[in-house]
């Protein structure tokens, strides 16, 4: 890539991640756009120049973002770790999305009354091999997780058999006596005669945006993730804030620090007007225990509306994407 290059942007290109991503981005006011249809495995980010999104498999992205083919990329935790050497070092997680949530949890057959934990499970496959002669089966897709986990307890009677299709069947079938997995509810292992260790879970994940540490950061590529990034961030104040508005026959300064205080507010325009107009920003959760805070101190009327964006000085992401790219 040459150093006028297009920022790249990786999103998954099937799925329901792929349509939250959608989602994630279209609330920004950033609609990801594909010229040629659904079929098509590039695309824009509308309203944000220079930048070109790529649409990839979930495992695709991960590794464009270890090798620097795409600057940014939305994904699992899991799949970072998992398929990352290094991960800290190669790429910076910005931000929790949000959605994508699953767990990589270690799993072992319900019939195994006496395995609730990890040492358990270690008691266990020291006996297997030492009955048998043979390690016990661990079936799994997440094999660097599963060694890392399973060295932090100590264990070492087993051996991974590395699974293509459906893992939580492999028990059932004979082909392992245990899995790592990915899961959200349960409710698959639980029907393939299943249970999650009490100590197992080995990654609570979800889908982050992720920084690629090794592509080619140009000053166009910077410029683009820094619009990208102020959007982000004018969204995510608007979603947790509404805009409160009241007026005053009269009003000091020792109010407005009053409802600040008290209801988690942001005076986004200081104190009242010299017509005695106030704006405060405040959280869903404290919005009418302050209309009668501002109604008992003589506020004829308030009203409540949405914010849709919420754009300030700072922009949170690009400073810690800068700090992690080094300047």
């Amino acid at each position: 890539m040459t150093a006028s290059s297009p920022l790249i942007l990786a999103v998954p290109s099937k799925g329901r991640l792929q349509e939250n991503v959608h989602a994630f981005f279209a609330r920004a006011g950033m609609p990801l756009t594909q010229a040629r249809g659904a079929r098509d495995y590039r695309g824009a980010l509308a309203g944000v120049d220079n930048v070109e999104v790529a649409y990839l498999s979930a495992s695709e992205i991960a590794a464009a973002l270890a090798s620097g083919t795409a600057h940014l990329g939305v994904t699992g935790e899991d799949l970072v770790r998992e398929n990352i050497l290094d991960a800290d070092a190669r790429v910076a997680l910005l931000e929790k999305l949000g959605f994508g949530y699953a767990n990589v949890v270690v799993a072992v057959p319900q019939a195994w009354i006496d395995v609730r934990t990890m040492d358990d499970l270690d008691d266990v496959a020291t006996h297997f091999h030492g009955r048998t002669g043979r390690r016990i089966r661990v079936a799994t897709k997440y094999v660097n997780l599963t060694r890392g986990f399973f060295a932090r307890y100590g264990i070492v009677d087993y051996r991974i058999v590395e699974s293509a299709g459906a893992t939580e069947g492999t028990p059932a079938a004979g082909t392992a006596e245990l899995i790592v997995d990915i899961t959200t509810t349960g409710t698959t292992l639980a029907a393939n005669g299943l249970k999650v260790v009490d100590d197992g879970i080995i990654l609570k994940s979800e889908a982050n945006l992720v920084a690629s540490l090794t592509a080619p950061w140009s000053t166009e590529a910077r410029a683009a993730a820094r619009s990208m990034f102020d959007r982000l961030g004018a969204e995510k104040r608007a979603r947790t804030k509404r805009e409160v508005r009241t007026r005053f026959a009269s009003c000091d300064a020792s109010l407005v620090d009053e409802a600040v205080a008290r209801f988690r507010c942001v005076a986004p325009f200081g104190g009242p007007t010299s017509s005695g107009m106030l704006t405060l920003h405040c959280p869903p959760d404290t919005l009418h225990d302050l209309a009668t805070f501002l109604r008992a101190r003589g506020a004829g009327m308030v009203t409540v509306a949405p914010i849709e964006y919420v754009f300030a000085s700072d922009n949170p992401l690009f400073a810690t994407l800068e700090e992690r790219l080094g300047g």
